[in-house]
């Protein structure tokens, strides 16, 4: 049996065709952390995409990094000890993915990281760090560029350990582009841009935020459409901040 780790929305885009690609004689359980809690973040995109709902989810919710990773970590090493996998899948560099490594090496229990290697070099961003140390977990690094590669090379890691395998997104999104023209055409019949916006250093400073809508909201030749971010839409009210009227 092979657990494969979801913990937040771009896992779910990445674990899809995983799944769908895996070999049919694999058992596969699906664990849901539930780092992203809201039913909009994270249910509606099993079902958009088709997935087989989660066998397991841990219902994290939102917390601090320190308590969220060590309440997967706790929650998680629960899971194995009723059914120990075979091996583990985590994607991306959320707190769920580092929290689940450290606890399948923990039991002697492989590591696969899809999307190993890739680098920011900003050890003050938490996904930097949450990289760093899943890459030296993994006993199987998946990576999607050379570019990946040679870093995984200068941090030590064998080259026996790391496979060029492609970028998983970009499969999901060859799927389903058929069904995002096809939305894109009801949503505007002019030219349009969009945003999303959900980074610590764009939403938790409000003179960036306010300065960032400022500029889209002077992109006069395209309508720009703003999905906000359930936090980041919280900053706007709490702040006080005036969305532009060209966004929408």
């Amino acid at each position: 049996m092979i657990d494969v780790v979801c913990g937040a929305r771009p896992n779910f885009m990445k674990v899809d065709p995983i799944i769908r690609n895996m070999d049919p004689a694999f058992e596969i359980r699906i664990v849901h952390t539930g780092q992203h809690y809201d039913h909009a973040m994270s249910q509606s995109f099993f079902d958009e995409l088709g997935l087989p709902r989660p066998d397991i989810n841990l219902e994290v919710g939102s917390a601090s990094i320190t308590v969220q990773t060590a309440t997967i970590m706790k929650r998680y090493e629960d899971v194995i000890l009723n059914r120990m996998p075979d091996a583990v899948v985590v994607v991306g560099d959320v707190n769920s993915t580092l929290a689940c490594s450290l606890v399948a090496v923990r039991y002697g229990i492989p590591v696969i990281h899809v999307e190993a290697g890739l680098r920011s070099f900003d050890r003050e961003m938490p996904e930097e760090i949450n990289r760093i140390l899943t890459d030296q977990l993994a006993g199987l690094l998946l990576i999607t560029s050379s570019e990946a590669r040679d870093n995984l090379l200068a941090e030590g890691r064998s080259s026996e350990m790391i496979r060029l395998v492609g970028n998983p997104m970009i499969d999901t999104l060859l799927r389903l582009l058929p069904v995002a023209m096809e939305s894109a055409e009801r949503l505007s019949e002019n030219p349009f841009a969009l945003v999303t916006l959900h980074r610590p250093s764009n939403v938790d400073d409000p003179g960036r935020l306010s300065a960032i809508l400022e500029a889209l909201g002077d992109l006069k030749e395209l309508e720009v459409f703003f999905p906000a971010h359930p936090r980041t839409l919280g900053h706007i009210e709490e702040w006080d901040i005036t969305i532009p009227d060209r966004i929408s």
